[in-house]
């Protein structure tokens, strides 16, 4: 069983919350993880049809069967409980009563915000982080882990990659999307997500994307919102504190696991991937989203950002916290040379400080050029 990041964490808001919320993609470890942190509690699965008819029938009767609270999984598939909740964890003393979970979180936020809001503590359990897998025990290459992702489904070979995600998206556009929001042409939405794929770490044009589907900005708009509550897709905004007048506002579009990505791009061999036009795009993917995942499961405060100016001088990833800011530059190639260095310095001169982040697709390590550091792919577990 591989040990999740986020168990301490979840622990920790147990003690300060009257009610935990868990969230994340479907299939990310939610249940395996509360089952883990909360064993102790009844697990109620609302995915269960008689169940949720029994929810939905006596709400009241229903929560009251657990008294010391219990673990209510898809809780979004019935929203009364939430105005139930609130009145029953306010009778008792006591955090950690109830802890809900489920895949889709503009649902939750939704409910929680409306009338649990100050009575809960959340917990974003995203697919597995390479920190979680420990890349300096396993011999698998840097390719293959981009196009296995990691699902721990796959991760964990109980299913192969090649079967897994296309049943995924299926399901995802299927059930997930439709609960969202009511979409009545799926075959335009299966449209407007293979196009986003093809835009993954490219700037974000909604009126090209418009144009390309066959759609309006404002569904391009709600539809990019699906993505985002579901787990799916999430865009990266620019940085612009001290340059907002020559500062590329549109944000940048990555998904959240490159596995997924890979197969809506048709990308299934490793050779595929050294191949396609997109193995840079998917390359930096892989590194933001790790940087992403580092983050919230660490715990780690500050956000990211990415930097574009008008004249074209770009840096990948900044990460923003109470220390200043940090300069992160990605390339996908195998080896390092000069020119990469290029953007860090001109970050350096610009925003007058040292330092920096260069990683790439190889395996050396603590390596340094003008006191920027130099990360192969490996590395950004520790970062």
């Amino acid at each position: 069983m591989i040990l999740r990041s986020l168990i301490a964490e979840a622990e920790q808001t147990a003690k300060e919350f009257k009610i935990v919320c868990v969230t994340g993609p479907r299939q990310s470890g939610k249940t395996t993880l509360c089952r883990q942190v909360f064993k102790s509690k009844p697990y109620v699965s609302l995915e269960d049809p008689d169940i949720a008819a029994q929810a939905i029938k006596d709400t009241h009767g229903f929560l009251n069967q657990y008294k010391n609270g219990a673990v209510l999984d898809e809780a979004q598939r019935v929203p009364q409980l939430f105005n139930y909740l609130q009145t029953i964890v306010d009778s008792k003393r006591g955090n950690g009563q109830f802890v809900l979970s489920g895949s889709n979180n503009f649902l939750m936020q939704d409910n929680i915000s409306q009338t649990l809001a100050g009575r809960v503590g959340y917990i974003e359990l995203l697919p597995l982080s390479l920190n979680e897998l420990n890349p300096g025990k396993t011999a698998i290459t840097m390719e293959e882990r981009i196009l296995q992702g990691f699902y721990p489904a796959v991760v964990t070979r109980q299913s192969t990659y090649k079967r897994w995600f296309p049943n995924y998206i299926k399901t995802y556009v299927e059930r997930d999307v439709r609960m969202i929001r009511n979409i009545g042409n799926i075959i335009l939405f299966n449209k407007f997500l293979k196009l986003c794929a093809g835009r993954a770490a490219q700037l974000l044009n909604i009126n090209n994307l418009a144009n390309e589907v066959g759609v309006d900005n404002k569904t391009i708009q709600a539809w990019l919102a699906v993505l985002e509550s579901s787990y799916i897709a999430y865009l990266l905004p620019p940085y612009h504190q001290n340059f907002s007048k020559r500062v590329i506002k549109s944000p940048k579009l990555y998904f959240y696991d490159t596995g997924l990505l890979c197969s809506l791009l048709n990308i299934t061999s490793v050779e595929g991937l050294k191949k396609s036009p997109q193995y840079g795009a998917l390359f930096e993917n892989f590194i933001v989203s790790e940087l992403k995942k580092n983050r919230s499961n660490k715990e780690q405060f500050g956000s990211l950002f990415f930097f574009r100016d008008s004249s074209g001088n770009e840096v990948d990833v900044i990460i923003e916290n109470e220390d200043g800011l940090k300069p992160i530059e990605i390339k996908s190639s195998k080896k390092t040379d000069l020119s990469q260095f290029k953007n860090l310095k001109w970050f350096q001169k610009v925003f007058r400080q040292e330092g920096g982040i260069l990683i790439y697709a190889g395996e050396k390590e603590n390596q340094f050029q003008n006191g920027i550091g130099v990360l192969g792919w490996k590395e950004i577990a520790g970062l």
